[in-house]
């Protein structure tokens, strides 16, 4: 997959055995039925020979999910070499080799349980580098992209259809879905993303990134991190999240649903293009 693939995607497969199991159960009429759930398990990531942290995964991706959590961890570099990438389904185990020598021991000692389902972590400082980031002020959402785009995530087949409980994370390009990754936390999902974007050298300058979830400070952090501009949910938002887009100059749209949506920070980059219908409704 590289930038210059017009037609690249990656998408769910909600057909994955190991994604979900079937358990039985009654219904509010106490019939029995049998329903399918999203499986989680632990990951534990190494980079080079040191533990760092153990992620509760559905276990899809898990050398994206590594190198994204490292990537917006600020303990890999984006111009740092990876000489290798192991994983070892039987032991949950996933180990990001560098050529550059690593040692986090003093940034580990320092972290931050965030908002995120799945309960995420945050090692040391959270804003490293935050205010140094320049995000691209050109791109634009037009608003029939963005009615586009919710729509066609809502129909596209994913875990969330099958089974719930799960959260999502899509990296769009105009009217276009390039990347959609599902994970137990959207943290997981957002750092899959990031993850597959380094491993492809997908440029982040002209993106837009959707999300299920809420649009906490966590997600603003890192999107910001990972250069994305615009970052839109169909969820609501935080206080701090929303002062951090604004201070960030990150374009932060919520309640994205049918044709309604409220955008709280980076308002100019969008682009009203689109007939609102009269009385149009959540969908």
């Amino acid at each position: 997959m590289t930038e210059s693939s017009a037609n690249h995607s990656v998408f769910p497969n909600p057909e994955d055995p190991r994604l979900t199991t079937t358990v039985s159960g009654i219904d509010q009429t106490g019939i029995c039925v049998r329903t399918n759930v999203v499986t989680e398990r632990p990951l534990t990531l190494y980079l080079n020979a040191q533990e760092i942290v153990t992620l509760m995964t559905i276990g899809d991706h898990p050398q994206a999910l590594g190198l994204g959590f490292l990537l917006n961890q600020h303990m890999l570099k984006p111009d740092d070499t990876v000489t290798e990438i192991n994983v070892d389904d039987d032991l949950g185990v996933v180990v990001v080799r560098t050529a550059r020598q690593t040692n986090f021991e003093e940034k580990l000692k320092k972290k931050t349980r965030t908002s995120g389902c799945a309960q995420g972590t945050v090692f040391g400082d959270m804003m490293d580098g935050f205010d140094e980031i320049q995000l691209n002020e050109a791109a634009r959402l037009h608003t029939s992209w963005l009615y586009g785009l919710t729509k066609t995530i809502n129909q596209i087949p994913s875990l969330y259809l099958t089974a719930g409980a799960i959260h999502g994370c899509v990296l769009c390009c105009e009217d276009r879905l390039l990347l959609y990754m599902e994970d137990v936390g959207r943290h997981n999902a957002v750092d899959k993303v990031a993850g597959l974007m380094y491993q492809n050298n997908i440029s982040p300058e002209d993106k837009i990134l959707y999300t299920t979830g809420r649009l906490t400070s966590e997600m603003v952090i890192k999107t910001v991190q990972m250069r994305i501009p615009i970052l839109v949910s169909r969820s609501g938002f935080t206080a701090w999240g929303v002062d951090l887009a604004q201070q960030a100059g990150l374009t932060l749209i919520g309640r994205a649903r049918g044709q309604r949506f409220l955008a709280l920070a980076g308002e100019t980059r969008l682009i009203f293009d689109a007939e609102v219908k009269v009385g149009s409704h959540e969908s």
